[in-house]
């Protein structure tokens, strides 16, 4: 899963949720490679691994439900609501009301390494 836009607080583990349009499929207990860049890499390029996670929690709900806590946990600290929400609207072409995956997660440390998780899923960023 790209984490892109966050990637400070990836590497910081301060970012503990995400949204997407999709992932309707997951469920706790799944683990995800976030990476830095998931799409448009150059022909045998693979993507930059920063850690792997254990999905925690998942679920459907409005955009515009988000809370404050949330939105930290996004990886935006500093944002507002309303500052994600327009951001997220943005970025993704969606509206407000429309219903996306809320996905939270643990990071998953052995020994001071991040465990893999087999297999990635591609395109799924």
């Amino acid at each position: 899963m790209s984490v892109a836009a966050t990637t400070t607080t990836v590497r910081d583990r301060t970012k503990t949720v995400t949204r997407r349009a999709g992932w309707k499929f997951l469920q706790p207990g799944d683990r995800l490679q976030l990476v830095l860049k998931a799409m448009g890499l150059p022909k045998g390029e693979s993507p930059t691994v920063l850690t792997t996670v254990i999905v925690v929690d998942v679920r459907r709900e409005r955009l515009d439900a988000i809370s404050t806590a949330d939105v930290t946990a996004e990886g935006f600290p500093s944002w507002s609501r309303q500052d994600f929400i327009a951001f997220y609207s943005a970025e993704f072409g969606v509206c407000s009301d429309t219903i996306v995956t809320r996905i939270e997660w643990a990071y998953l440390e052995s020994a001071g390494r991040a465990e893999w998780c087999q297999p990635c899923l591609p395109g799924m960023g």
